[in-house]
């Protein structure tokens, strides 16, 4: 009875020794990693003035659903395109509150490097370049009536995230992204001002490898 005892915990053992000896499954080059998930974009505090410099402009924050595609063109090489659903921001001056609210999409291309790619915690980072496109710009308060709008933006961008590993194909995802974003705010057809985005937008969400 002892022995098959012994027997039992040495082959337990051995197999927990196996498992926890077995590599993480990677991303291979050639994978489609699809990751949805929520972001969150906070721009920065200072987001520029208005009116040659008389008035400074806040921008609220937004939260929408977003997602990416990465191609692993090499195990550690991604190329990663960011979309979302538009995220609305409140537009609001010193002194006046509320003077309107816009919308915008900002795809973003980047270039990654993923540094350990048969862990299960996979960090990497990220460069890339922003187009954001600003829509439906509102006017209210002391502006009612009149007509705001912002010109498209591109920019630079930087990354960091990690991928969580579930299964073979599934795992979590988080990132925190830096996007350069500056407009030009005009009115009536006239420019106004700049407005300064340039938010930290942080992701969280799940993943499927193709």
């Amino acid at each position: 009875m002892a022995f098959r005892l012994r027997h039992t915990a040495l082959a337990c053992a051995l197999a927990a020794g196996s498992i926890a000896a077995a590599p993480a499954l990677a991303h291979e080059a050639g994978d489609i990693l699809l990751k949805v998930g929520v972001s969150h974009v906070e721009p920065q505090s200072n987001n520029g003035t208005l009116a040659g410099g008389t008035v400074k402009l806040d921008i609220g924050g937004s939260t929408r659903p977003s997602f990416t595609l990465t191609y692993m063109a090499t195990r550690n090489i991604g190329i990663e395109l960011l979309g979302a659903f538009p995220f609305k921001h409140d537009l609001n001056a010193d002194g006046l509150g509320k003077i309107g609210s816009t919308q915008h999409l900002p795809p973003t291309l980047s270039l990654q490097w993923h540094f350990l790619p048969d862990a299960t915690f996979q960090p990497y980072v990220g460069v890339g370049l922003n187009y954001t496109t600003f829509f439906d710009t509102k006017t209210s308060g002391a502006l009612a009536g009149n007509n705001l709008s912002l010109k498209d933006s591109w920019g630079v961008a930087a990354q960091v995230g990690v991928d969580y590993k579930l299964t073979d194909r599934w795992f979590l995802n988080a990132d925190l992204r830096y996007i350069d974003i500056r407009s030009t705010a005009r009115l009536n057809g006239v420019d106004i001002g700049k407005a300064k985005i340039n938010p930290w937008v942080a992701t969280v969400g799940v993943g499927y490898r193709f």
